[in-house]
């Protein structure tokens, strides 16, 4: 499952949106996450002060999910970990974007700008091919030949 979880972090880099929550709220939120490659093993999020994510995590790490759903990434994945706020500028240079940019009025030194830190523990994931042409060649090739068609890996990770 190396392999599974080193494809989990080349693609969730193109991964454009997921649901966050924190456990026992019984709410998800859509969130952008972000990736920082000076500090692996780690999701971002960019929030606003008084979110429930941000009041959640006030007193300390919470336990967390995250889920991914991203055809254009080819990543599917249930992630249980820790949600919890970071107080690193240099982290929040680095995931900041011009999506973020749009939601606070004075950019990233808006007082109220919340980064959290998600750290995933273990999940259940699913790589799919991100090509449609590949995909129809996959299932053609199964179809003719009775092989299994190679359409992506799926399976439980620990991070």
């Amino acid at each position: 499952m190396t392999e599974l979880k080193q494809e989990f972090w080349t693609r969730i880099k193109d991964a454009r949106a997921g649901m966050l929550g924190i456990k026992g709220q019984g709410r998800l939120v859509a969130m952008s996450p972000q990736i920082d490659d000076r500090l692996p093993g780690d999701i971002w999020f960019i929030t606003a002060k008084g979110t429930d994510l941000a009041r959640g995590v006030e007193a300390g790490a919470q336990a967390a999910q995250l889920v991914i759903a991203d055809e254009g990434a080819g990543l599917y994945a249930d992630i249980d970990g820790s949600l919890a706020m970071s107080h690193d500028p240099k982290v929040l240079e680095e995931v900041w974007n011009f999506a973020a940019d749009a939601w606070f009025e004075n950019g990233k030194d808006d007082p109220d700008v919340r980064l959290l830190r998600f750290t995933p523990g273990s999940a259940e994931i699913s790589v799919t091919s991100t090509s449609g042409v590949k995909f129809l060649y996959e299932i053609t090739k199964a179809t003719l030949t009775g092989a299994e068609p190679d359409v992506g890996a799926q399976g439980a990770v620990v991070f």
